[in-house]
């Protein structure tokens, strides 16, 4: 095989694995399809801003809720906790498990809460 031949053949692999990557990518929802599809489901309001310009995911008459992939679960204690002071509303947190391993996530967060004692209603979202 001539290097041209190895050439074309190396360019033509990364092309089908850098597009593989990007339908694949495509197909995964973001985090704020997941605040709309859920906020919304839920009476609440999607983002929204408060006076310093941070948004609080989703907003509901009783509860102030983060909404975080499950990787994230120690990012999203503080943030629903914070938004619960600000607003003197419930803390709440989303939690968006996409694959079968993210369980250990879940359980971990359920862990947390329950030693520490935090009032921080949980919700969680499976693929």
């Amino acid at each position: 095989m001539n290097m041209k031949c190895v050439y074309s053949s190396l360019l033509l692999s990364i092309l089908l694995i850098s597009s593989a990557n990007t339908s694949q990518a495509a197909r995964t929802p973001r985090e704020h399809w997941y605040q709309e599809v859920w906020c919304k489901g839920m009476g609440g309001k999607v983002e929204h801003r408060l006076k310093s310009g941070r948004r609080i995911d989703c907003l509901t008459d009783q509860f102030a809720i983060e909404v975080e992939f499950a990787h994230k679960w120690t990012e999203a204690i503080g943030q629903s906790l914070d938004y619960s002071m600000i607003t003197g509303k419930s803390a709440g947190i989303v939690l968006i498990l996409r694959k079968a391993s993210d369980k250990k996530y879940w359980q971990r967060l359920n862990k947390m809460i329950k030693y520490h004692q935090l009032p921080i209603k949980l919700w969680k979202l499976n693929p």
